[in-house]
């Protein structure tokens, strides 16, 4: 695994931490990271996403989709059901899991969708008004200087 030391980045620059940090996350995180449930991030129009999770076996109870500091976590646990039931072959997996995603500033779920074994989240960029960039006008140079009369 390698190493990367941040400490240059956090004496140059000012306000940009949370990149640091995220980079630093991944980074660490990526290793052991398992790969169950199996998941699809789409990009459906310009300012909206989609997550798919492929969760067969599970019931809308046994799911949860929480939104926390930035992270969506999407967890299942599955009510034991196994009492009294002998397997030859067991390959459907139902074991419990939480997989997070890291959510970018001013990205919000939508909602969420449980059909035929996958788990859709809709999730929406609203960029507030403040944020958006926006067109100054420009004043001649005579009109500025009439404007200033005392």
């Amino acid at each position: 695994m390698r190493s990367f030391d941040f400490a240059p980045l956090y004496r140059a620059t000012v306000g940009f931490d949370q990149i640091a940090d995220l980079m630093d996350r991944v980074l660490s995180n990526d290793v052991g990271q398992s790969t169950y449930p199996p998941y699809n991030i789409e990009k459906t129009d310009a300012d909206t996403y989609r997550i798919s999770v492929a969760v067969a076996g599970f019931a809308e109870a046994e799911l949860n989709v929480e939104v926390r500091e930035n992270a969506l976590i999407v967890s299942g646990r599955k009510a034991d059901e196994d009492e009294g039931r002998t397997y030859l072959h067991r390959g459907i997996a139902t074991r419990a899991f939480e997989r997070k995603f890291q959510l970018a500033d001013h990205v919000h779920v939508t909602g969420a969708v449980h059909e035929n074994g996958m788990l859709h989240i809709d999730l929406k960029r609203e960029v507030p008004e403040a944020l958006k960039p926006r067109r100054i006008a420009i004043a001649s140079a005579a009109k500025a200087i009439e404007g200033t009369v005392n």
